[in-house]
């Protein structure tokens, strides 16, 4: 990981007093220094950047004649008294752009009878318009769909939609395509100058336009103000990472205002209940842009990932009905807790996969698996592209060993870029090779046939290395201020605050503090709201320096107390306030050890061998030591620990003993054989359970489990685990034996492999992990 520190250019001093009226508790200092670096230098730049008050929006009308026909076609429908449907999307943008249409369209339509939504099912349908839900749309009579966030690449589709007498008006936010698409209108910033304060809008943004435009067109019509929308526009703003200027910012700022007024109010007089009750399960109070991107967003965006159906989240965001909207709210609680614990399988399952990649000879990486489920590889794609520097791709073929013909089963999944990689370039250069791919320059989905993977890999790794030549794919980490343990606290915190809202071309401060050590550090599993534990880690620890007597609290999401540095290292936090500790608290981005620290020349990293000894004389291990008790089964997997024990500057134990291993018949039989006593009792079993019972590699199991489907078992996945259902009346299939014997080969060339590194000489060892 390259560390880079912005650049300091101290900014005048007259500019560092215009910020210190904003907070005058504090010397304004850090606040100027971000500002500044970030281009405000002016004070009525700084003045709007800070106060809405200041700032004066874009006309929706800016959008020019497409907003026109858009407002003449909706006027016109409600003369007729035409049915409209609102087509959105299952992530956040998409959720609150449907619910804003609903409630925003819901002052001229009358809802459920001339006015209905439609969001496509993330686990079986695509991002867009598709044909099967236009033709029941026309079945139902609807003459007119609106999108939001999506449609505008959907040129079949919206052509099949004129066949069967839809028109349609798209609102959206995505790439182009080269012609304008034959629709009633197309409302998307994206034809506007890229220096337009409304290109940046998401598609919540884009679709709050339509109705600002309505409002403006049919004043008399509405009950409910225009600005009761824009909580809602906050959430889908800043949950979608769009770049927070111009009209996002303004905004972004009025949304949380109002997100944050209506949170106060006694539950039952809230205005949006569903949110209020959402908000008090993450334990936030709205007030915060995090509270969207780490509290709300992710909860709406799980619902999909986790069911695939998300309709019910746009009832949860408008719904008034108490009850109903606090139990809906904690259906999409539960659906984020179970997406952590898969999101947590997939990444190491993912992390085993990438130590077998040769990373000198790798721009792109394409990852597949047939069990990975579709829903959370974008997380996973993205969590890779930041810690390696290279954009991702990971494909799920599950179920592909069901289907009759292999040849045509396509395997979906999800693309995210980093280091400024325009991905949507990157991945329609490979048009020919896709069935369905869209998205923007940082986020993708895709689909393809299976068979055509390996050459997709290919094609898309040689053409980023022509674009590119011999620029550095390096993963980086920025740094903006040095700060010390002292510097911490609601002093600063306010500073920064007025940075905010945050998010892309404005970033949350990232703060460097050197020199630093870590105590008191522990970590546990995140509970449900159920009080069941979920698979997804959080490190707690208390930070100190030279500058101050006092520890400063602080947190690392998904890592573990082991994975701190021993002694004085550097590292790089983001500055928070825990509301529901009411405590200020750093949230650890990246960490290292520090070069100078004392503590790390008397802890010199180094490899002890202690395979094959008696307990009673295994020597008794130091808190320095990183011990490997479990014999690995290839060089890559040693390497892996090897590298995690340099990062935390410990030693490494080889602990393993020789294995006692069964004969890969008896393995097999062993597999039948819990796969029936499944099957018979009707319980489920995790891959982990499974593997631990046979001793076995996750590869030789899903080697195994195609088999057994061979032998007339179906075996399906349920949240983070399997159920295996057998037939006895079933014919074994003739390719079975060929499936088992592969299984069996699997698991005697893993058995070698034990065996070696159970005897091979600690020089080998040695030589053979320091190897690139």
């Amino acid at each position: 990981m390259q560390w880079i520190i912005t650049a300091t250019e101290q900014p005048p001093e007259w500019f560092i007093q215009a910020v210190k009226k904003y907070v005058s508790a504090s010397k304004g200092i850090y606040a100027a220094q971000l500002l500044w670096q970030r281009g405000i230098k002016e004070e009525s730049q700084l003045a709007a950047f800070i106060n809405f008050k200041n700032y004066r929006p874009a006309s929706a009308f800016e959008f020019g004649q497409e907003m026109q026909l858009a407002v003449t076609r909706l006027q016109q429908a409600r003369d007729k008294g035409e049915k409209i449907a609102i087509w959105g999307d299952f992530d956040a943008d998409g959720i609150t752009s449907t619910a804003v249409l609903w409630d925003g369209l819901g002052q001229f339509f009358q809802q459920y009878q001339q006015l209905n939504y439609y969001i496509p099912n993330r686990l079986k349908e695509s991002h867009g318009l598709n044909e099967s839900g236009i033709t029941n749309l026309a079945k139902q009579g609807y003459t007119l769909i609106v999108t939001c966030d999506t449609g505008s690449t959907n040129i079949d589709e919206i052509i099949y939609a004129q066949k069967l007498g839809i028109d349609v008006i798209v609102t959206d936010h995505h790439t182009l395509p080269l012609e304008r698409p034959p629709v009633t209108a197309i409302i998307n910033p994206r034809y506007l100058p890229k220096e337009h304060q409304l290109f940046h809008l998401s598609g919540v943004g884009v679709a709050y336009k339509l109705i600002e435009a309505l409002y403006q067109s049919l004043p008399d019509i509405p009950q409910n103000p225009l600005e009761d929308l824009l909580d809602l526009v906050a959430v889908g703003l800043i949950a979608d990472l769009v770049q927070l200027s111009g009209d996002c910012r303004y905004l972004a700022q009025l949304g949380i205002q109002r997100l944050q007024a209506d949170f106060q109010q006694p539950p039952a007089a809230r205005r949006r209940p569903g949110v209020g009750r959402l908000l008090e399960l993450c334990q936030r109070s709205g007030d915060r842009p995090t509270d969207i991107s780490f509290g709300l967003g992710p909860r709406i965006n799980a619902v999909s990932r986790i069911q695939g159906d998300a309709s019910f989240c746009v009832e949860l965001l408008t719904s008034r009905d108490i009850n109903r909207c606090h139990q809906l709210a904690e259906v999409t609680e539960l659906a984020n807790t179970r997406r952590k614990s898969l999101q947590k399988d997939v990444q190491a399952q993912v992390t085993q996969k990438f130590t077998q990649l040769d990373l000198s000879t790798t721009s792109v990486i394409v990852l597949e698996d047939p069990q990975w489920p579709a829903g959370v590889l974008g997380l996973v794609a993205g969590q890779v592209a930041q810690e390696t520097g290279r954009p991702t791709i990971l494909l799920s073929t599950e179920g592909l060993e069901n289907e009759q013909d292999s040849s045509q089963s396509l395997a979906r999944g999800s693309a995210r870029s980093v280091n400024s990689v325009d991905l949507y370039q990157l991945v329609k250069h490979q048009a020919h090779l896709l069935h369905r791919f869209g998205g923007h320059p940082f986020a993708a989905g895709l689909s393809l046939l299976a068979q055509n993977i390996p050459l997709f890999t290919q094609a898309i790794n040689q053409q980023l290395r022509q674009t590119l030549g011999s620029v550095n794919l390096s993963p980086t980490v920025q740094a903006d201020i040095a700060v010390a343990v002292a510097d911490l606290g609601k002093e600063l915190f306010l500073e920064l605050k007025l940075l905010e809202p945050c998010g892309m071309g404005n970033p949350v401060p990232k703060l460097l503090i050197q020199n630093c050590w870590f105590e008191n550090a522990w970590h546990r599993n995140q509970q449900d709201s159920q009080g069941k534990k979920v698979q997804y880690i959080k490190a707690e620890f208390d930070i100190r320096d030279d500058s101050s007597k006092n520890p400063f609290p602080g947190i690392w999401w998904g890592h573990y107390k082991d994975e701190l540095p021993i002694g004085r290292c550097d590292c790089i936090a983001e500055l928070d306030y825990n509301t529901f500790k009411k405590r200020y608290e750093i949230r650890l981005i990246a960490v290292r050890p520090n070069p100078n620290s004392e503590l790390k020349t008397q802890h010199s990293t180094q490899i002890l061998d202690w395979r094959n000894l008696p307990s009673p004389q295994s020597p008794v291990p130091s808190p320095q030591s990183l011990i490997l008790e479990e014999c690995p089964m290839n060089w890559d997997d040693l390497r892996a620990w090897w590298r995690r024990s340099l990062y935390n500057n410990q030693q490494l134990v080889l602990a393993w003993s020789k294995p006692n291993l069964q004969p890969p018949q008896e393995i097999w039989l062993t597999l039948v054989g819990i796969a029936k006593y499944l099957s018979r009792t009707n319980q489920l079993a995790t891959r982990t359970q499974i593997l631990e019972k046979l001793k076995i590699s996750d590869r030789s199991l899903l080697l195994g489990i195609k088999a057994l489907k061979y032998w007339g078992f179906t075996v399906t996945r349920q949240d983070r685990s399997l159920q295996f259902i057998w037939s006895s009346n079933t014919v074994v299939e003739s390719n079975a034996d060929v499936a088992i014997a592969e299984f069996l080969a699997t698991i005697s060339e893993e058995q070698f492999q034990q065996k070696y590194f159970a005897e091979v000489p600690l020089s080998t060892v040695v030589a053979m992990v320091n190897r690139v």
